[in-house]
């Protein structure tokens, strides 16, 4: 990358799962250098799609911890630290900046519902005071359907005058592509990834910095292209993927789906409380993918 920021295409990995319920980290480094080979210029470690908020506070650092040691690019990884225990955060986000993770992607602390701006803006203070000594980027993860909290656009610029560049963008989840561009008029050096792949193309010139997509652990290749060159019939093939997922439930079905593409069942396993794909559903996507991979091939 030309510079320190995060940019492109990010694949919210998913984290395979050992056979005690533990990261198992050997399949989650093969999974990650895969996608960085084949088209992802980033990844988002233990978010959403990753499960993070179902492994504990050991496991998540752990995991965090064979990345760095396993030397992939940390410069381009974003990590979830985010927690509902203020403490916590702030330890996974020490131990992020330590590491070297090229930015924090914070989540609310979820417990508590409508709690004030002030409680937010306090939350952020911790961790960046707890990070001074290593200022790692931070990002707001706004994604109120599972959260219960927004990171309100005129919070993210009080938090944004307060702390400058270390509040480096946001992601969003929320599905709101209004509300991702108006979060992107903070600053001009404030980068806003939604969720989706189907911003691609407006990301090459416009508004966003990339996106942070869970079916780019699908489509890596095709959103890729779609970035770096363009490629609309890549796109609407990458875009076509993900809406195999609409009315399914999106953690389990990217599993389950890497399962196949991959030839190991073993991706397919979830953390409690999520429940593996239906086998009709199952059945459904691996289907569709197959057709959408051979139609692009014709």
């Amino acid at each position: 990358m030309a510079n320190d920021r995060l940019s492109g295409v990010f694949a919210a990995i998913a984290t395979a799962v050992d056979t005690e319920g533990a990261p198992d980290v050997p399949r989650c480094l093969k999974l990650a250098r895969h996608l960085m080979e084949s088209g992802c210029d980033g990844l988002n470690v233990l978010g959403t799609t990753g499960e993070a908020t179902s492994f504990s506070l050991d496991e998540r650092k752990s995991l965090m911890t064979a990345y760095h040691e396993a030397g992939l690019p940390l410069q381009r990884l974003m990590v979830g630290t985010g927690a509902a225990a203020v403490a916590d955060a702030v330890a996974l986000t020490r131990h992020a900046a330590a590491l070297g993770f090229g930015g924090a992607l914070v989540l609310p602390p979820f417990y508590y519902k409508g709690v004030p701006d002030d409680g937010l803006a306090v939350y952020v203070d911790a961790l960046v005071s707890a990070t001074a000594d290593r200022p790692i980027p931070i990002y707001l993860y706004h994604y109120p359907a599972l959260s219960g909290l927004p990171w309100a656009v005129p919070l993210v610029r009080r938090l944004r005058e307060r702390f400058g560049a270390r509040i480096a963008g946001l992601k969003d989840s929320s599905g709101d592509l209004g509300f991702s561009r108006e979060a992107a008029t903070v600053a001009e050096d404030f980068d806003v990834f939604p969720s989706t792949e189907a911003v691609l193309l407006d990301a090459r010139d416009g508004p966003f910095a990339g996106c942070i997509s869970a079916t780019a652990n699908l489509n890596a290749d095709l959103c890729g292209r779609a970035y770096r060159t363009g490629d609309r019939a890549a796109l609407d093939t990458a875009v076509a993927i993900r809406g195999l997922f609409d009315g399914k439930p999106l953690v389990a079905g990217v599993k389950a789906l890497l399962s196949h593409i991959h030839g190991d069942p073993r991706l397919a396993v979830v953390k409690p409380p999520l429940a593996r794909f239906s086998p009709g559903d199952h059945a459904a996507v691996t289907s569709g993918y197959d057709a959408l991979r051979a139609r692009r091939v014709a």
